[in-house]
């Protein structure tokens, strides 16, 4: 897997460090709330569980599957919800956890969703920010990184399902992808 990458863009040190100062941020703003983190499943599972840890306060998880990607490099623009929530979100406070907000496709139709749900409030986060690629008016509340234009893998992260579990983020090889 290694031989595949490029170029490491985040170590695992990088990663751990700016992830606690997310946890940290996110305490302060939600302090005296008990907001609900929702995991955008696959690629964020890693970042959600380490993001929850980093957060010291009282707080619930939730998942949900949502798909524009299929098995290509490039957001499809159709998006489908394959898993939804399993708990109400009416007047609550929710952190969409997410592993890359590229186009904003995906996380625009999902915010539409959620906000016709009612909840008290919506913020996003994401681990990495890709704002070159986007074609929707998104940004996100809390971002880990600003990152190139470039295919990005590791630390939940794929192609293809594979790579996730590496432990740094690095560029992965065109010649992976292109074939």
């Amino acid at each position: 897997m290694h031989k595949d990458v490029k170029q490491i863009l985040y170590t695992e040190e990088e990663l751990r460090r700016r992830v606690k100062e997310l946890g940290s941020q996110i305490t302060a703003d939600y302090y005296g709330r008990r907001p609900m983190l929702i995991s955008v499943l696959r690629g964020s599972y890693i970042f959600m569980a380490d993001l929850t840890r980093a957060i010291n306060l009282d707080l619930t998880v939730d998942f949900m599957v949502v798909s524009s990607y299929g098995a290509g490099t490039v957001s499809s623009g159709q998006v489908e919800i394959k898993k939804d929530l399993s708990d109400s979100i009416e007047g609550r406070d929710l952190i969409i956890v997410e592993d890359i907000l590229d186009s904003g496709n995906t996380l625009y139709y999902l915010l539409e969703v959620l906000r016709a749900r009612k909840p008290a409030s919506i913020r996003l986060c994401t681990l990495m920010d890709k704002p070159e690629r986007r074609t929707k008016p998104i940004t996100a509340d809390y971002a880990g990184f600003t990152i190139p234009d470039a295919f990005i893998v590791g630390y939940g992260l794929d192609f293809n399902e594979r790579y996730r579990n590496l432990p740094y983020v690095g560029v992965l090889k065109e010649s992976v992808y292109e074939k």
